[in-house]
């Protein structure tokens, strides 16, 4: 009996592994999907493809690869990427499922699972439904958003970081510096919304450029206080700081954006720029919410009161251990 012990820590381990880089995987390919729904969005080419699941009247995984030329490519990819997408979070929830001994973390996996089914229908209805077609616009690149921000933290809680035991915030600072990542997360996330809004509707542009100065503030704000007051936690000072880098590349394409879209200024390569700032842009304001989402996560689990009983981690204020 002995003997077998390790053999099944060993399996335990290896299975625990290949979830979390399935996790990974899916949350890449995700970030993938996202680049090439701005394409789509931004060529114009949402509605190159004008029927729904079937592209022409083919089965889409049967269609021609000769004729993906144009719009249909940049429409066509996306709903391939998104298929894989579908896939890998549809494998990921079934293992999570059966190997996975937390239940909060089971149920994750089930709305993950339910979120990709919701967005690929509203990828479809985006088709369909021509006279709703900004509104749906809309709500589909908000959920891409999230769902990307959801298979990062899925990739974060089956990693072996929240397998152990974390470095502990004590004192009056843990309170403050969890409510302030917090604070920061809603605003990233509130500041996408805006945007899809800006994006595809054409409105709300001071309601942008107000989120961005906040934005802007808050994590500036994040920033000296974790580099000023926790140094000695490397898990807390690395994301702050890519955090922080993405928010001066965010600003200076945000700058150029608006420069190419609201002002009559010309903008060098225009063909390329007009195409590359806007997506770009998309793409920073996802990771910036994804790893602020991660510091958010790292902040509430140190603060928490952590009570070690038979070799497990148990978190009486609710914070998944």
């Amino acid at each position: 009996m002995p003997a077998q012990a390790p053999a099944c820590i060993r399996r335990e381990g290896t299975a625990g592994l290949w979830v979390h880089r399935l996790a990974f995987l899916t949350a890449s390919v995700t970030l993938v999907l996202i680049l090439v729904g701005g394409l789509v969005t931004n060529t114009g080419s949402a509605l190159a493809v004008p029927d729904w699941p079937t592209t022409f009247g083919y089965n889409m995984f049967l269609y021609p690869w000769s004729k993906m030329v144009g719009g249909v490519f940049y429409e066509h990819s996306h709903r391939l990427i998104g298929s894989v997408v579908g896939i890998l979070t549809v494998t990921l929830a079934v293992w999570i499922w059966i190997e996975e001994p937390r239940r909060w973390l089971r149920w994750l996996g089930v709305a993950a699972l339910m979120a990709v089914i919701v967005q690929g229908m509203l990828g479809g209805l985006r088709v369909i439904l021509l006279s709703a077609g900004a509104t749906i616009a809309i709500i589909h690149g908000c959920l891409a958003q999230a769902f990307f921000a959801l298979t990062v933290s899925m990739a974060l809680f089956t990693s072996r970081e929240w397998k152990e035991e974390p470095e502990q915030i004590t004192g009056t600072e843990a309170g403050p510096l969890r409510r302030l990542c917090l604070l920061t997360t809603g605003l990233i996330a509130l500041q996408i919304i805006v945007g899809a809004v800006l994006t595809h509707a054409g409105l709300l542009l001071n309601a942008h450029l107000l989120l961005a100065a906040l934005v802007t503030i808050h994590v500036s704000v994040l920033t000296g206080r974790i580099l000023r007051r926790h140094r000695d936690q490397g898990k807390l000072v690395h994301p702050v700081i890519v955090l922080c880098s993405l928010l001066c590349l965010q600003l200076l394409l945000g700058l150029g954006s608006y420069m190419g879209r609201f002002m009559s200024f010309e903008l060098p390569h225009v063909a390329l720029t007009g195409l590359a700032l806007p997506i770009t842009h998309r793409i920073t304001g996802a990771l910036m919410l994804a790893t602020c989402l991660i510091l958010a996560l790292r902040a509430h689990r140190r603060a928490a009161s952590v009570t070690r009983v038979a070799g497990r981690v148990i978190a009486p204020e609710g914070v998944p251990a």
